[in-house]
């Protein structure tokens, strides 16, 4: 049985072993019940503010884009049919453009709400909306051009950092930034192949990245 759990299974596109696609499909699986608690609390502290339908709806597309991403995830990984598979692998990062606009939306739209912030909230939904296109046009090609997409998105936010500050305190713009900064760490594991359950631990990241986000939104931006 150990044997089995260790061999390659060709599951995945990587080559994930049986046991490494247990612990990437669990790790998401986590992800996907935060990302339900998450959309919950923050819908029912927007609620008993009195927030406004803005508010709700950019709180909404968050919520909904965070649990997308640990969905597609956990799916792509959990199902071990191959042609199922490579769908799934378009889905999942398709989501991940959709979960860097959703992101950005209650921050710059409840946060700051300013002309820059609604510039910023434009370019940033246009390259998501750019970014699925060119998923579903190319799938399974230009990898490396779609992590530098991602990144670039992610790090975009520099440009309204100052106004952040201002409005959010040094204690969420810290939280913002201790998130990207998880992020970007986590892309070394996820682009370093051999090292066993790389995969699982860019996972570990991604959802240390997303609960530093979701406490900024929840505590400073709600």
């Amino acid at each position: 049985m150990g044997q089995e759990v260790g061999m390659k299974k060709n599951v995945g596109e990587p080559g994930y072993t049986l046991a490494e696609e247990i612990a990437n499909s669990i790790s998401h699986g986590i992800g996907c019940v935060f990302g339900i608690v998450g959309l919950v609390l923050l819908l029912v502290q927007a609620v008993n503010n009195g927030a406004t339908s803005l508010a709700i709806t950019s709180y909404s597309l968050y919520g909904g884009s965070l649990i997308l991403l640990f969905l597609a995830s956990t799916l792509y990984h959990a199902i071990p049919h191959q042609r199922a598979k490579r769908w799934l692998k378009i889905f999942d990062h398709c989501a991940i453009y959709l979960l860097i606009a959703g992101t950005y939306t209650p921050f710059l739209l409840v946060g700051l709400d300013s002309p820059l912030a609604r510039g910023l909230m434009i370019a940033i939904w246009s390259l998501a909306l750019l970014g699925v296109i060119f998923k579903l046009a190319f799938a399974h090609r230009f990898e490396v051009l779609s992590l530098i997409t991602y990144l670039v998105m992610g790090w975009l936010s520099l440009i309204v950092v100052y106004q952040l500050a201002m409005k959010l305190s040094i204690g969420g713009v810290t939280l913002l930034a201790i998130g990207g900064a998880i992020y970007t760490l986590g892309v070394v594991f996820y682009v370093c192949k051999r090292i066993p359950f790389n995969h699982a631990i860019w996972h570990g990241f991604v959802l240390g990245g997303s609960v530093c986000h979701f406490l900024a939104i929840y505590l400073y931006v709600g």
